[in-house]
């Protein structure tokens, strides 16, 4: 692992994984750059391919971790693997697509001083400014097939200027406190790819935890949605909503809806 060392104590510890993407990572870290100046944070940035670094580490002031993968892992496999590296009290995970045009950090800290709060979340804006659906309610199968028929359009939560507390956020951008992370054992390493962070929203709950999204923080996202293009991805995205539905976490989560 190449790395530079911190030289002050770390407020927040940044999980990137690039799958070739660094080009979409370099631009992510100027955005930090510039907006997060008043931060105490570091990057860990998880090659899970091999390629060229298009930067030096040196050329920013935070710290900025690499992790070499010698074979590639899935999303949750990956950061928690960084995890194990990380210094920060709060532990981020953001995909290499995002953009962001503030410091989004403050108001989303702010809400992790509550201590009933396990994961918190920014209002995820398209590149065309429009609100993406990343706060849903649980899925269910049958809410899985009206969708696959169109039957399931919008979304699931209005976007509003309070708080508000969804079932399940996207993996995309998600805060928590890192004693939280660890005591929740982090994602499930069985989730290659998709449902990581349905199933870990799900645990949360059943440990009591709020799932928090924040209006007074918004990011962008460039969004790849390659599950919608890529047949090998679309087996991943199916594979991962059956473990879901059998899991004990899911199980849990609907005979509490019936006592």
């Amino acid at each position: 692992m190449e790395k530079i060392a911190a030289d002050h104590p770390t407020e927040i510890s940044i999980s990137v994984v690039s799958h070739a993407q660094i080009y979409l990572i370099e631009s992510l870290l100027h955005d930090i750059e510039e907006h997060c100046k008043n931060l105490s944070l570091e990057l860990i940035i998880t090659l899970n391919l091999e390629e060229i670094l298009p930067f030096s580490v040196a050329d920013f002031s935070f710290p900025i971790r690499i992790i070499r993968n010698p074979k590639p892992l899935g999303f949750a496999a990956n950061h928690n693997q960084a995890f194990s590296y990380a210094l920060g009290q709060f532990f981020c995970v953001m995909n290499p697509d995002i953009r962001l045009n503030d410091d989004s950090f403050p108001p989303l800290l702010s809400c992790l001083q509550d201590s009933s709060v396990g994961i918190v979340a920014p209002v995820v804006l398209d590149e065309d400014g429009k609100i993406e659906d990343s706060a849903r309610y649980f899925p269910t199968p049958f809410k899985i097939l009206r969708k696959a028929f169109g039957k399931c359009k919008g979304s699931d939560y209005p976007i509003k200027d309070r708080t508000f507390f969804p079932d399940w956020v996207g993996g995309m951008f998600m805060v928590f406190r890192s004693e939280t992370f660890k005591k929740l054992g982090g994602f499930d390493p069985r989730y290659f790819l998709y449902y990581e962070d349905v199933d870990l929203c799900a645990r949360m709950r059943l440990h009591d935890y709020e799932v928090v999204v924040c209006p007074h923080s918004k990011v962008i996202h460039q969004a790849q949605r390659s599950s919608h293009r890529n047949f090998r991805y679309m087996c991943w995205h199916l594979k991962s909503m059956m473990r879901f539905f059998l899991s004990p976490a899911y199980l849990r989560l609907q005979w509490r809806k019936w006592i």
